[in-house]
C-alpha cells in the first residue's frame, strides 16, 4: 500500500505561510476549528506546525494581547511541539509510527515541499474498515486471509 491512498493534498489543507501573522493563524485555526495547522514558506516548504498551545504560550512569554498578534510573524514564534513530517515514499509501517504521536502527519517530497497531510483518523478508519471485513469471515477463512 503507498502513502499516497491516505494522502489529503495541500489544495484541501488549511496552512498558514511562514510570513503571516499570528493573528491570521489565530483566526485559520478558529474558522476551520482546528487545534495545530502547518506552516509553509513563500516556496512552499514544509516549516513546522504551529498550535494553539504555542501561540497561547506565546502571548503569556510576550505578555502580549490578541491585538499585538497581529505585529507578530508565525515563523518567528517557538513551536513547542515537533510535528515530524514524512516523504511520499515512507512505509506505511512507518506512517502509523508518526500518526500515533501526532493528529496529523505532513507530507513532503524529496525538496521538502509541502505536498499534503495524512490524518490519524484516515489510518483509523481505514483500519477499521479492514477489521470490519475480516468480521464477514468464518474463523477458519480469517486464518487463510492471515496467512495470505
Amino acid at each position: 500500500m503507498n502513502i499516497m491512498f491516505f494522502l489529503t493534498p495541500k489544495s484541501e489543507v488549511a496552512y498558514v505561510y511562514d510570513h503571516c501573522t499570528v493573528r491570521q493563524a489565530i483566526e485559520r485555526l478558529r474558522v476551520r476549528g482546528f487545534s495545530a495547522i502547518p506552516v509553509i514558506d513563500r516556496e512552499g516548504h514544509y516549516m513546522g506546525t504551529i498550535t494553539e498551545g504555542d501561540i497561547l504560550y506565546h502571548i503569556l512569554d510576550v505578555e502580549g494581547s490578541l491585538k499585538s498578534m497581529e505585529l507578530e510573524i508565525v515563523g518567528a514564534l517557538p513551536q513547542n511541539t515537533s510535528f515530524d513530517a514524512v516523504t511520499i515514499d515512507t512505509d506505511i509501517e512507518d506512517l502509523i509510527k508518526v500518526s500515533m504521536r501526532q493528529n496529523f502527519v505532513p507530507v513532503v517530497d524529496d525538496e521538502r515541499v509541502f505536498i499534503g497531510i495524512v490524518t490519524r483518523k484516515d489510518i483509523i478508519n481505514f483500519c477499521y474498515k479492514k477489521l470490519q471485513s475480516l468480521a464477514e469471515y468464518s474463523d477458519e477463512e480469517k486464518c487463510e486471509v492471515c496467512r495470505a
